[in-house]
This record gives structure tokens, sequence and C-alpha cells, in this order.
């Protein structure tokens, strides 16, 4: 959970960037710039599974973290634009291996709705994480040090260094695969008509969620003047929100079928979008204070959809297929982060934000769409391909 806060810190600092860049770089160069994240990360994600296989989850999770120290170390001490660039790649290299390291880690120690809830309550530490970020840059930005923005990240620094004196000492139950050369059909498993619709659904989630994550604070700046401290705080309460609606489905899911959670909560976020999306367009002037309360309020409901996917094929996958899935989960997220940060930069650029929520709500409806198919159809697992 604590790697997942500060993985989240980083890779959702792309708001606070953003801002704070807007007045030096375009917003078509800066929607290029999440690229550097994803692109390696994808990559990584594809070509170290046999690493983590040969070296074990906790340690590169450590080697992970120690990635992330020495890079959070040295960003404010280079004042150059080129360097956000080597910066992110090296935060996708880390995470890449990072979330396949704890998937791994929830998949061989827990199961079925525990394994759920764990997933849940991980990923709840990741909504956490958003918060304190925008929490502590907005309220960094309104100092006196506000030029010293960037120092913000050796706070990272410091977690992560806690972070890998806490993970040292711990026994964890894993699998460690010792042959990991590729066997015959161990793609086409992955050809499951379950999983190729599951791949597509992280893709839109990711699309859905980097569009607000990164993009709601330049909402909240551009369309309601709002100032960076503000914009900040909104995109906090987005990520606060995000979290309760996590740690709540943790619980829920114990009790509830994953499929009737994920149809509530999409039916809600498409009432809070046409909501937004009324209010912007027809009584902007007089209700526009209720957007900074609604469009937090969204975190609520999205936020559980992502861990509820998760769940429900990681709990039907093998566990010697685990780190393979988990990396095409990373390389399916990623190129939907690149996609959704240049999908809406398109948006700004072309200045129509005032259409925001729309523009948000056409991949939900594709998502919605291909959820009825993940859940009527199943995996088939021929275990004679591993003999």
């Amino acid at each position: 959970m604590l790697s997942f806060l500060i993985f989240s810190m980083l890779l959702n600092s792309m708001g606070v960037i953003i801002l704070q860049l807007s007045e030096k770089i375009s917003y078509k160069g800066l929607g290029v710039l999440e690229s550097f994240k994803d692109i390696p990360m994808a990559i990584v994600s594809l070509f170290c599974v046999n690493l983590i296989a040969k070296t074990g989850n906790k340690n590169a999770l450590i080697f992970s973290l120690i990635f992330i120290l020495v890079s959070c170390i040295a960003l404010p001490l280079v004042d150059a634009f080129w360097f956000f660039k080597i910066w992110l790649s090296i935060v996708g290299v880390s995470f890449a291996l990072a979330k396949i390291s704890v998937f791994s880690i929830i998949k061989n120690n827990f199961q079925d709705k525990q394994l759920a809830s764990s997933i849940s309550s991980v990923d709840a530490s990741f909504m956490i994480g958003i918060f304190f970020v925008n929490i502590g840059f907005g309220s960094l930005l309104t100092s006196s040090f506000s030029e010293y923005w960037k120092f913000g990240f050796w706070v990272i620094a410091v977690l992560s260094i806690i972070n890998i004196l806490m993970l040292k000492p711990l026994k964890i139950d894993e699998i460690k695969i010792s042959n990991t050369e590729k066997k015959s059909g161990e793609w086409k498993f992955f050809l499951n008509l379950k999983i190729i619709y599951f791949f597509v659904i992280v893709f839109f989630m990711v699309f859905v969620e980097q569009s607000f994550n990164s993009w709601l604070p330049s909402f909240f700046r551009n369309n309601l003047k709002l100032n960076s401290y503000f914009a900040l705080q909104a995109s906090a309460f987005l990520a606060l929100f995000s979290f309760f609606g996590r740690l709540i489905n943790s619980r829920l899911i114990l009790r509830f079928h994953w499929f009737k959670l994920v149809l509530i909560c999409l039916f809600t976020v498409f009432t809070i979008l046409a909501i937004c999306q009324i209010i912007i367009s027809n009584f902007y002037l007089d209700y526009k204070f209720l957007l900074i309360f609604l469009m937090p309020l969204i975190g609520l409901f999205l936020a559980p959809l992502f861990p509820l996917y998760n769940a429900e094929v990681l709990n039907k996958v093998p566990k010697e297929k685990t780190h393979l899935l988990i990396s095409i989960v990373m390389i399916c997220s990623s190129l939907g982060s690149s996609v959704g940060s240049l999908y809406m930069a398109g948006v700004f650029h072309k200045n129509l934000s005032n259409f925001y929520p729309i523009f948000i709500l056409f991949p939900l409806l594709i998502i919605f769409g291909l959820t009825f198919f993940l859940n009527k159809t199943t995996i088939t697992y021929d275990r004679n391909q591993q003999e």
C-alpha cells in the first residue's frame, strides 16, 4: 500500500507539472510529455517479466523504489525541461516493475473475494496518494517558497527510503518461476475473448482516469477561473472521494457480485457527467460553483471500477500467468494514459474544454458496452499447454 501511495504521488504529479509549465509550454507540447512516462512503461512491462520471475517480486519492488529515490533527489537540482522527460521515463519504468510485483504478491497470497478486497485496498492507497500530492504541492505553490516547488519531490524520496527499510526484513510468500523460457502456446492463452475484452476496458479506464487526474486542474483554472491552489484542491478532493470509493468497494465486493457494483457505479457517473454538462451549457454563470463539488464527487463512483475489473480477471488466471497478464495490463494502461492525455490536450488546444464532461463520456460508453461481454464470457485454460 505504501509503495502504491508513493508511485501514485509521482504519476499524478502531472497535474502540478502541467499547471506550472503551461505558461511556458503549449498544451500540445505538454500532451506529448505524458508519452515519455507511458512508452518506457509499456516496453519494460513486456520485457521485464522474466527478470521479475528470476529475482522475485520483493526484490523487483525494492529496485523500483531505489530508482525513484535517486531520480526524485536529482529532479530539483536540474533546472531544464528535458530532464522532466528523463524523470518521467524513470517513473514509468519503475512503476512497471512495482505494479507487476505488487499484483503478483497479492495473487500469490489471496484468492476469490479476498483477492478482490485486497486489490481495492491497495488501489485505495493509490488514490490517497493523489490527494496528498495535490494538497502538498497546492500548499507549496501558494506559499512564499513557491519557486522551490520541485523540492517537494524530496518528501517522496524520504518515503521511498522508509518503504525500502520496511520491505527489506519482510518474508513474503511468492512463486519464483525457475524455467522462464517461453513455452509454446504461452501467448495463446491471452487470446481468450474475456481477456481481450478486459484489455480493451483497461485501455479506456486509464484513458478516462488520466483525463480526470491530469487535466481536471486545468479545467478548473481555465473554465472556472480558479487560481492554481484551488484548482489543485478540487483535484485533491477528486482523489479523496476516489479513496473512499475504493475503500468502500473493498468491503462491498465481499457481499455483492462485481457486475452489479460496476453497473451502479457507471450509471451514477453518467448521471453526474450529464448534470455537469447541462450546468456548463445552460446555467454556467448561476451554478458554476456546483461544478467544484460535483466533478470531484465522480471519483466516489469512478474509482471502484478499475479494481473490480482487475479482480474479476485476476481471480480466473492461473498463478504462473500472473506476471505476463499484469505486464500486458501495464502496456494497455500506458497506451490508455498517453492517448488520453493527447486526447485532452487536443480538447484544450482547440478551446473545446466547455464540453469536457461530454468528451469523458464517450470512452465510458465503450466501457459500459464491453462490461456486458466481459460478464458473459469465461476463461478456458488448457493446463496441458504447460506440460
